[in-house]
């Protein structure tokens, strides 16, 4: 997990000068994301079985010499996310335009003949799988932060994991940890405040930017996930 002084430009920082750690950190946070935006893509098609390849060559083209984490310049205004997104699309297009070379590809699926509007959904699918990310980590700075505090803070991750993570109603997880229900509807309205407390400050590193705005973009998330 980030230390607190940390942005994701101070991961990029380190993971684009060779760092060992920052690179681990990186590969950790948006492999899940990589992978789910190519294998959305690839879906169906005969791309699907170089999936592997393609993910490995995402994080080459990120650490390479004069590669991508050392080309973006965040003081030019660019939106991690949006860089993500760029890098991993330009690496699926690479894939495409070199199977389409041979001649095969035109017995195949047909898939280089996608239109705009599936680029569109496919944007989508990157952007779901980002908020997706972005809320397990929130949901492990949360649990990390009540390792640090103690019993009390644990119980009410474990009745926030059981209220969205199974569903279950209040009165069924009183009754599981032998609580009463009016203690566990609290326990639970702070255990959502300390999450959202968590999701600001993993948005935060993130995205520079004012409250209003980071409160926003933990909006759009949320939105994003229905």
């Amino acid at each position: 997990m980030s230390k607190p002084d940390e942005t994701c430009w101070s991961i990029v920082r380190g993971a684009a000068a060779g760092g060992v750690v920052e690179r681990r950190e990186f590969a950790r946070a948006y492999l899940p994301i990589v992978r789910a935006y190519l294998g959305a893509r690839w879906r169906g098609t005969g791309y699907i079985g170089h999936l592997e390849d393609a993910v490995q060559d995402v994080f080459v083209d990120c650490f390479r010499e004069s590669g991508a984490l050392e080309r973006v310049d965040p003081e030019r205004g660019t939106r991690f996310r949006t860089f993500l997104f760029a890098v991993v699309r330009n690496v699926a297009l690479r894939h495409e335009e070199r199977r389409a070379r041979r001649k095969e590809q035109q017995q195949e699926t047909g898939f280089g003949e996608r239109h705009a509007t599936d680029d569109d959904a496919l944007s989508r699918v990157f952007d779901r799988a980002w908020a997706q990310a972005l809320m397990r980590r929130a949901m492990q700075r949360q649990a990390a932060s009540a390792d640090e505090s103690g019993d009390a803070a644990a119980q009410r991750v474990e009745i926030l994991r059981l209220r969205f993570q199974e569903g279950l109603p209040i009165r069924e997880i009183a009754e599981r940890l032998r609580m009463e229900p009016s203690v566990v509807h609290r326990q639970y309205r702070t255990a959502r405040e300390e999450f959202q407390a968590a999701l600001i400050a993993e948005v935060r590193f993130h995205n520079d930017g004012t409250d209003a705005e980071v409160r926003r973009e933990c909006a759009s998330l949320l939105e994003l996930l229905g």
